[in-house]
């Protein structure tokens, strides 16, 4: 898809399913789960690029334990279509067997992503081991997973915002909207 000018842009949006407002009330409580988890051993955030970037940037901000960050990189659509398949295209190059191991996900859609980096993640023993999901859509999932922590689920449409997108597009957007 080509976006050609604005105002197909944003009139490509067909509706706001999670305000801006609605998504930082949730981050601050998902910091204070965070933060629960810290027992004196680092914290590693971990972000799924490229989905997470808004949502790791925000929900670094509202942990006030110490905490360092990471990213893996995964790819395993095209469009809106899964191809079933998942690529780790950047690991993590640091012994995280002395962390406390958070992954931060936009979305938990099928699950093969999630499931995939969860097994690479926990073979290397990090101290313990938790999944923050920023959405969480169980009517996609196809293979069995879990996120610890669920900020919303939501129906099954393709939605984009917030660090998700569409072919690249709408990242930026400062909410979740379906289109």
């Amino acid at each position: 898809m080509k976006i050609t000018n604005k105002e197909e842009y944003i009139n490509s949006v067909k509706r706001v399913i999670i305000t801006s407002e609605e998504i930082q009330e949730k981050i601050s409580k998902a910091g204070e789960y965070v933060d629960s988890l810290y027992d004196g051993r680092p914290i590693l955030l971990v972000g799924i690029l490229n989905g997470c970037f808004v949502f790791l940037a925000d929900l670094a901000r509202a942990i006030t334990v110490p905490c360092e960050i990471a990213f893996m990189s995964a790819k395993s659509y095209n469009g809106t279509q899964s191809m079933g398949e998942v690529d780790i295209i950047l690991d993590i190059e640091k012994d995280i067997s002395e962390y406390n191991v958070v992954i931060a996900e936009d979305i938990i859609d099928t699950g093969r992503t999630l499931k995939k980096i969860t097994e690479i993640l926990k073979k290397r023993n990090p101290h313990s081991f938790t999944v923050v999901t920023l959405l969480d859509k169980p009517e996609r999932r196809v293979v069995e997973f879990t996120a610890d922590y669920s900020l919303f689920v939501i129906p099954d449409v393709f939605v984009v915002g917030y660090g998700l997108d569409y072919d690249d597009y709408y990242r930026n957007l400062p909410y979740i909207a379906e289109i």
